[in-house]
């Protein structure tokens, strides 16, 4: 779409939109089988990409376990001193939780699980998953040490005492946040456009085994989220998969958007909001509808 009239045209349309919701935006959404057809937006800037790292994770992870060199089955009991701060999942729970490696992606990728998440991260290996996302063409791809080191980050970025401490002064509407909490050096990081190779992978079935791949789409349609990209496409016959990412003024979502008709579309929209407020609901609906905007341009291409 760069460079045509009516590219530069759905390009101002979703800018207004963020504009309107109070954000900066960050847009690659593309045609899954003929991925040249995209609207793009400073696809390829870095930024800090929150749990959205918990898909090339959940890749890793696949590739392991297709190459046997990690046991799908394997049980992990998370003790009490295991918990990472987040609000779902093992996370909120105070007892000793067994689970399988399998199922603690499953809780990782649908409810977004930061206890789930980095207990998957200790059993694959950080290196592993950037080595995975350099070999399917994402170059500035890092997940460093997930959550746990991004949480680690912002505790000394903001210079608090504790991480409550921290995420309460990056919501502060006044007070200044340090500019490197949102540099992406340290952090778990990405672009939209390397997000949407990642899907693109899965989806016709490259980054792992036929029978992986299935599982990854099978994980990422059951997030229950429907505040960000679904709100975009709220028809039953549309089939809305993703994974939210958050942090601070950030909140980014990946995922495939398959219509009725079987037309299939990578949507990755990233977006950092003007004001800290925790919740910002125009913020998280212009995800689904600048999304919908881009696909909309796109279905009206499919006939050029």
């Amino acid at each position: 779409m760069k460079g045509s009239r009516r590219g530069i045209g759905v390009e101002r349309t979703i800018r207004g939109l963020f504009d309107d919701a109070g954000v900066r935006g960050w847009l690659h959404v593309a045609e899954l089988h003929r991925p040249s057809v995209q609207v793009a937006i400073d696809a390829d800037d870095q930024l800090p990409m929150g749990s959205v790292y918990k898909v090339p994770l959940m890749v890793a992870f696949c590739r392991l376990a297709d190459a046997g060199l990690i046991d799908p089955c394997r049980r992990l009991t998370l003790e009490a001193e295991d918990r990472v701060a987040g609000p779902t999942g093992v996370s909120i729970l105070r007892d000793p939780v067994t689970m399988s490696l399998r199922d603690l992606v499953t809780q990782m990728m649908s409810i977004s699980d930061n206890t789930a998440a980095a207990a998957v991260l200790q059993a694959v290996g950080a290196d592993v998953v950037d080595a995975v996302c350099q070999d399917l063409g994402m170059p500035d791809t890092r997940v460093h040490g997930g959550v746990v080191s991004t949480f680690r980050r912002l505790v000394a970025d903001t210079g608090a005492r504790s991480l409550d401490a921290a995420l309460a002064r990056v919501s502060d509407n006044d007070a200044v946040v340090p500019a490197d909490v949102y540099d992406p050096a340290f952090k778990a990081s990405s672009t939209a456009a390397d997000m949407a190779r990642l899907l693109r992978a899965i989806w016709v079935g490259r980054a792992a085994s036929a029978d992986r791949c299935a599982f990854m789409r099978e994980v990422m349609r059951s997030q229950p989220w429907t505040h960000r990209l679904a709100s975009g496409f709220p028809y039953d016959d549309v089939t809305v998969y993703g994974k939210t990412g958050t942090f601070g003024a950030l909140r980014h979502e990946a995922g495939v958007v398959e219509l009725a008709d079987g037309s299939t579309y990578t949507a990755v929209v990233f977006t950092q909001a003007a004001r800290a407020d925790s919740k910002l609901p125009r913020a998280d609906a212009v995800i689904g509808a600048a999304a919908r905007v881009a696909v909309e341009e796109l279905r009206g291409t499919q006939d050029d």
